[in-house]
């Protein structure tokens, strides 16, 4: 999924990124309109994960939905 139909279709993804990543807040999740390199930092950041794993598991979320 490329980041136009990602933004497209953010306020449907987004239920889902809730469900997936339950500590981030309904306001970031606004904030970041779907650009995938934010998701990844947000969820680095609230999770402890390494760049590399936040960055893979953010595509695996987005590819699973393509």
């Amino acid at each position: 999924m490329n980041s136009d139909q990602i933004a497209g279709k953010w306020k449907q993804l987004k239920g889902e990124a809730k469900i997936m990543w339950g500590k981030l807040t309904d306001d970031e999740l606004d904030r970041i309109e779907g650009h995938k390199d934010k998701l990844a930092g947000l969820v680095q950041e609230r999770y402890g994960r390494s760049k590399e794993e936040a960055e893979k598991e953010v595509n695996r979320f987005f590819d699973d939905r393509a």
